[in-house]
């Protein structure tokens, strides 16, 4: 028999968004527990430990200069950050041969983080203890008389508002609403493309980033490889020194045991011999990720909706808030969009909801004899 609870926000999502969410709200003291599906918080923002020491970014990976809420939470927690390393020439690849391309066309000017884009994460999860559960996911929300219930596997939260930090299509496809959802919302979530949910990140690790002695800022384009677009995930002052790419997921797939073997040479063409021997190979999948992305994430193509009006006002009367990177109105996408999000929706609930310090108003006396 399922466990009855209530609170007065349950969050679904343990990523940036949820975290950024539920730290406001509980900031301002209010009553809320964050429901993540995975063994881990995060999301999308994930790392691997480095060889020997470091991290390297299997999500997220940039931030922009004009990116606020991003650099408000590095300088409220102390983290620090670099620019992406851009200097050299690039490398563009075709059915012709391999080009060196003078002033790297491809890089953009970009930062990074330089722990990891998931320290943003560790730092939002410093929660009241028992808000957080993991290994919860969530199978079924309706509204109730009283507000709106959320049901797991084993329990049913009975709470005052809901914050949905996972990416629409994702919550459309395993979460079963009842038919509660407007029926242009729901054309609207059904339609809306994950963020990174339809690419294979690879992250190639070496003992030194070689590249940079050669001239090269470590940036690629190919039109032929197994890798389309490649750049330089090298950590402060080039350690640890790492290169990465992204891959359509059919191509790691066709691909089998083969596809780690096509990384690498694959490398080698572009950077030379000493890639062909990686310290270590990291492949992320993303859209095999069942909490990130839904079965026909592949088909999702209309970035147009990403931001979409339907998502800045909340649902179900006013009790559901869309919160992930792909409903914000600025910066969907990035990890600022994330942010963005987050906020909003707290924001949203902060001021439909009561403060939990006010004194209660004193009743007024009574006229009658």
């Amino acid at each position: 028999m399922a466990h009855s609870t209530s609170r007065s926000v349950v969050v679904i999502g343990a990523g940036a968004s949820g975290l950024a969410a539920a730290s406001t709200l509980t900031q301002a003291d209010h009553d809320v527990v964050v429901l993540e599906a995975r063994e881990r918080i995060g999301g999308r923002l994930l790392s691997a430990p480095a060889t020997p020491e470091g991290s390297l970014d299997l999500g997220a990976t940039w931030f922009w200069d004009d990116e606020r809420h991003v650099r408000a939470l590095l300088a409220d927690s102390e983290l620090g950050s670099f620019p992406q390393h851009t200097t050299g020439d690039a490398v563009y690849q075709d059915a012709s041969g391999v080009q060196r391309l003078a002033g790297n066309p491809i890089d953009a000017r970009a930062n990074r983080f330089t722990t990891s884009a998931a320290s943003l994460t560790d730092v939002l999860a410093s929660l009241p203890s028992g808000t957080l559960r993991l290994g919860t996911p969530v199978t079924a929300i309706r509204t109730t008389p009283s507000g709106i219930s959320v049901r797991t596997p084993d329990s049913v939260i009975e709470a005052e508002h809901v914050v949905l930090a996972v990416p629409p299509s994702l919550a459309l496809d395993r979460i079963d609403f009842g038919g509660q959802l407007a029926a242009d919302l729901v054309r609207v979530a059904e339609q809306t493309p994950v963020w990174m949910g339809a690419v294979v990140k690879v992250v190639a690790e070496y003992p030194e980033a070689f590249w940079r002695r050669d001239g090269l800022a470590g940036a690629a384009f190919s039109r032929t490889g197994p890798l389309q677009e490649i750049h330089d995930m090298s950590g402060p002052d080039g350690q640890p020194a790492a290169l990465f790419g992204f891959a359509h997921p059919s191509t790691a797939r066709n691909g089998g045991s083969d596809f780690r073997a096509a990384v690498t040479g694959h490398l080698t063409q572009l950077f030379g011999p000493q890639a062909a021997q990686p310290l270590a190979l990291h492949v992320q999948d993303w859209s095999a990720e069942q909490w990130t992305s839904p079965a026909q994430v592949a088909q999702l193509g209309d970035y147009s909706l990403f931001g979409h009006r339907l998502y800045q006002r909340p649902a179900l009367d006013g009790r559901l808030h869309w919160a992930s990177t792909e409903t914000a109105r600025s910066y969907a996408g990035h990890i600022d969009g994330a942010l963005v999000g987050g906020e909003r929706a707290a924001q949203a609930i902060l001021h439909a909801l009561p403060d939990p310090n006010e004194e209660p108003a004193p009743a007024e006396p009574s006229l009658s004899a």
